[in-house]
């Protein structure tokens, strides 16, 4: 098998693994062992790009529950027995804040006889703008913006998200008057709970003074709207949160494996960290593999915007190595792809990248000079003139970003 087909084999076989249906399925025993009170009822609330999947799984197993499913385009068609809303991401609209009131009406009318199912998955955080009090959806908009530009982890960007929201970091938990039971699959590396969509469920990452500080450290504090930094400011809820079980269910690492089970080997080193950083560590491996080995990598990178262009960070890492590897060649052929599990990567329609040694050139052919564009960030369109583009469509899922290496 040629090396750019066997590496998008190895990536569909850990975008499979991440089956968030089979997830759900696999945590439904713990969620049965508590039914609801006399009178009760089961309540489903399903968030973030494998929200419809995880949702179907659980009415089965919960004939006649109450659903509402909120996921993004590509993700939200009709469910039987489950109101479906279609919210937006990565930057949050008015559809999303329509979302969030109706997830608050229905969390604020639960009793103590029911029991609410909280099925919680990637790309919620942008999902579900409930703007903390003083702010309005363009403030949130603003301060989102403003995040997705300044290079910060997932767990930065999380922690200042839940500073000014009234869902994130366990929002969940103090408007709902029924116990809660939360299956979550993970799209963050290391599996923190507190990050995955926010945490709707879980206790916060961090206070909302220490997401002021991030804020200055980021250099964004003085370009946020006024109110979210008079937000930021304002005491912290001291209450302490109600206890929910949290269950996760499905992983990055879960992924990864069944890539290495499809006959890769798991890589020395993780997707993290800024994505030429990120690409040097990986090319750095390229010398060693062994005939017809290929390496499995799984994580999250992060991006620094300082162009307007298209693209997002997996294409980003696929061109940057792409670059790295014709200034240093290994004589011998072979293939990189890196993809976002949930088959969408940055604004556009593409879900990543794959490289082989020809790919500069394919690009310059083209019409592309391949490191201006990644100067402006423009990754999308030199990956296309290259025949380099992955596009797969929405994949139900979301367990962060896949990535292999192969040597022919």
């Amino acid at each position: 098998m040629a090396p750019r087909d066997r590496a998008m084999a190895l990536i569909r076989a850990g975008i499979a693994a991440a089956d968030p249906g089979a997830a759900v399925v696999r945590g439904m025993g713990e969620v049965l062992a508590d039914p609801p009170g006399p009178g009760g009822r089961w309540l489903v609330i399903a968030l973030g790009k494998a929200a419809r999947a995880m949702a179907g799984a659980a009415l089965e197993a919960l004939p006649g529950a109450e659903a509402l499913v909120v996921t993004n385009a590509g993700n939200d068609a009709a469910l039987a027995g489950a109101r479906v809303m279609r919210a937006g991401h990565p930057q949050p609209d008015a559809d999303g804040a329509a979302a969030a009131e109706a997830l608050i009406a229905m969390l604020s009318a639960s009793g103590p006889q029911d029991r609410v199912l909280a099925l919680i998955s990637g790309g919620g955080s942008a999902m579900l703008p409930a703007p903390a009090e003083g702010m309005t959806l363009a403030d949130k908009q603003a301060v989102n913006r403003l995040l997705l530009a300044s290079g910060a982890d997932i767990a930065q960007v999380n922690l200042i998200r839940q500073g000014l929201s009234r869902l994130k970091g366990g929002g969940w938990l103090r408007l709902s008057r029924a116990p809660l039971t939360a299956l979550i699959l993970s799209d963050v590396p290391g599996d923190d709970l507190r990050v995955i969509a926010s945490g709707p469920t879980v206790a916060p990452v961090g206070t909302r003074a220490q997401a002021a500080d991030l804020a200055q450290s980021l250099g964004i504090w003085e370009r946020m709207p006024e109110a979210a930094r008079a937000a930021l400011l304002h005491p912290e809820d001291r209450r302490a949160l109600p206890r929910a079980r949290n269950i996760l269910v499905g992983s990055n690492a879960l992924s990864v494996a069944a890539m290495v089970e499809a006959g890769a080997d798991p890589a020395p080193i993780p997707l993290e960290g800024d994505v030429q950083d990120c690409a040097r560590a990986i090319w750095a491996l390229a010398s060693g593999l062994r005939p017809g080995q290929a390496l499995a990598f799984g994580g999250e990178t992060t991006v620094k915007l300082v162009g307007d262009g298209m693209g997002g960070r997996n294409q980003e890492l696929a061109l940057r190595l792409a670059l790295l590897a014709e200034a240093r060649p290994v004589g011998f052929d072979w293939a990189f792809a890196s993809v976002g599990s949930d088959g969408r990567d940055g604004p556009g329609e593409a879900a990543g990248g794959l490289v082989g040694p020809g790919t500069p050139a394919a690009i310059r052919a083209g019409g592309i000079d391949p490191a201006a564009a990644l100067a402006r960030n423009d990754s999308t369109p030199a990956l296309a003139a290259g025949d380099a583009l992955v596009v797969t469509g929405a994949t139900g899922t979301n367990v962060a970003d896949l990535a292999v290496l192969v040597r022919a």
